[in-house]
């Protein structure tokens, strides 16, 4: 009995043909509609020579075609590869190649990227969705001409569904093996951790290509049975809007997001009745924030994770969202969670920071092409995470850093997140980023970059006078640079290593 990934929609369908699955710019798909295509699309890609085994990617922005393209990649018993469409071509290809995809669907915004990879690999099949002028078959064309027989494929539970790719920012990036398993088991620990309904109307605007935005909330919601309206990206007055006319219950953001939201000039006059909740992750939410939304009724779960476990590890449930703000809360229902000495390897005590490391059956299988990646970091039978943590006494976790950014000064381990989220309960600080560099007396001290609030103007010596009444004085960052903007990845997560290569004058 086949009970892949594949499978969902013709489940879906049998249970509640006649219920909306998807929304998308004025167009609904109902659940029957959306097996009927996600089928035909299969037999298209085997027609294509793409089966059990082979790879598939899509290309592009938020869009129905990219949900469907992966339920009919696992269907025919092949592996979906979701590419981030911001990418260069050339990391495109490098991602492409390095899965050996042999179809690629790319949107509308990519045919220039599509039509160089068609230069420099004659075999790969392109098919484009909207994009009139690209190179390769047009998607609806496609679907239009393949056939309706259902599609009966052996797929194993423990067979990959999703290539995931990583940053690459030490390297190339690595394809992250997530299997049917993997993939059925993170839905349960978003079930379990969340109060997803069947009535769920879920805003998908965070990307899709990217882990969380694809497996916390719009699966899961697809899963239970409630309507997914997806919209190409983010706009704070287009997402406020949305959710008062569609009756919008949760949705997945980032901090950035989250605050963009706040800030906008409606928000303080959109009905935000319907939202049972929001889930943010990606980095450590400020404890304003949560107060912020909290204040309009809304209930905010903070999730940790990341692309290796799918990405569920630890949840803090909104009814804690304040008392243990800050944390990562404890470990999601599947996962267990330790904080280990990485040199030592075994388990530090509470209140000591260490390594997390993750075991459970939302894991990556491993990278793909990549045994000694996979065996370093799947050493002992647990994930090594490369975030450090620590774990107080009711079982909350609180991620101090990736050990990577983690800085020594003046013998004295510093955690960049923490100096951070300092800053951010400053006064007139809108956005802040730190990162140690060399010093001459202490080894390694901190700099840090500010975003200031629109309307404020104040200077680097009266933000770290006002940080040193929050820090100890080894924490303070010797240097304050105030920035217009702080570079982010497309999930909002602040790219340190861009950072690191600024030329700034010390303040």
């Amino acid at each position: 009995m086949n009970t892949g990934i594949g499978t969902y929609p013709r489940r879906r369908a049998t249970v509640r043909p006649d219920a909306v699955a998807l929304e998308f710019e004025g167009a609904s798909v109902t659940a029957a509609e959306l097996s009927a295509r996600v089928t035909r699309l299969a037999n298209a890609l085997r027609a294509r020579g793409a089966g059990h085994g082979d790879r598939v990617a899509f290309l592009g922005f938020n869009h129905p075609a990219l949900l469907e393209t992966f339920f009919a990649t696992t269907l025919a018993g092949g592996i979906a590869v979701l590419i981030n469409p911001r990418l260069s071509a050339r990391e495109v290809g490098f991602i492409v190649g390095d899965a050996g995809a042999s179809v690629l669907v790319y949107g509308r915004e990519q045919a220039g990227t599509a039509a160089t990879l068609a230069q420099g690999d004659a075999e790969l099949k392109l098919i484009a969705v909207e994009a009139e002028d690209g190179p390769g078959e047009r998607y609806e064309d496609v679907l239009a001409g393949a056939a309706e027989d259902a599609v009966d494929v052996d797929v194993a539970d423990d067979d990959v569904a999703l290539l995931m790719y990583t940053s690459g920012t030490t390297g190339h990036p690595k394809g992250a093996m997530l299997t049917h398993r993997n993939l059925t088991f993170q839905f349960l620990n978003a079930f379990t951790g969340t109060d997803m309904r069947q009535d769920e109307v879920m805003l998908a605007m965070a990307p899709l290509f990217h882990i969380a935005g694809l497996n916390m909330t719009t699966l899961p919601t697809f899963l239970m049975g409630g309507r997914i309206i997806i919209q190409r990206g983010f706009d704070a007055g287009t997402v406020l809007a949305t959710i008062a006319a569609e009756g919008v219950t949760g949705s997945f953001l980032v901090p950035s997001m989250l605050d963009a939201l706040a800030q906008h000039p409606d928000f303080e006059s959109t009905d935000l009745s319907s939202l049972r909740s929001v889930m943010v992750g990606g980095s450590p939410l400020p404890e304003r924030s949560i107060r912020t939304w909290q204040a309009r009724g809304v209930k905010v779960v903070q999730g940790f994770g990341m692309t290796e476990t799918c990405p569920g590890v630890c949840v803090l449930e909104a009814k804690d969202a304040l008392e243990h703000a800050g944390t990562a809360g404890r470990p999601h229902v599947f996962s267990e969670v330790r904080v280990v000495d990485p040199t030592t390897g075994q388990d530090v005590p509470d209140g000591t920071a260490g390594e997390v490391w993750v075991r459970g059956p939302q894991v990556m299988k491993g990278y793909w092409n990549r045994p000694d990646a996979t065996a370093a970091a799947l050493a002992e039978g647990w994930y090594h995470t490369g975030d450090i943590a620590v774990r107080d006494a009711e079982g909350y976790f609180t991620i101090k850093d990736r050990i990577k950014d983690m800085y020594i000064s003046g013998g004295e381990n510093v955690y960049p997140a923490e100096v951070e989220n300092a800053l951010l309960d400053v006064p007139g600080v809108l956005e802040a980023a730190v990162i140690g560099v060399p010093d001459e007396r202490w080894g390694e001290s901190g700099r840090a970059f500010v975003v200031l609030t629109p309307g404020h103007s104040e200077d680097p010596a009266s933000l770290r006078e006002a940080l040193g009444e929050r820090l100890a004085r080894y924490k303070l960052p010797r240097e304050v640079v105030i920035s217009e903007a702080l570079p982010r990845t497309t999930t909002g997560k602040i790219q340190k290593n861009v950072l690191r290569t600024q030329d700034v004058p010390t303040s």
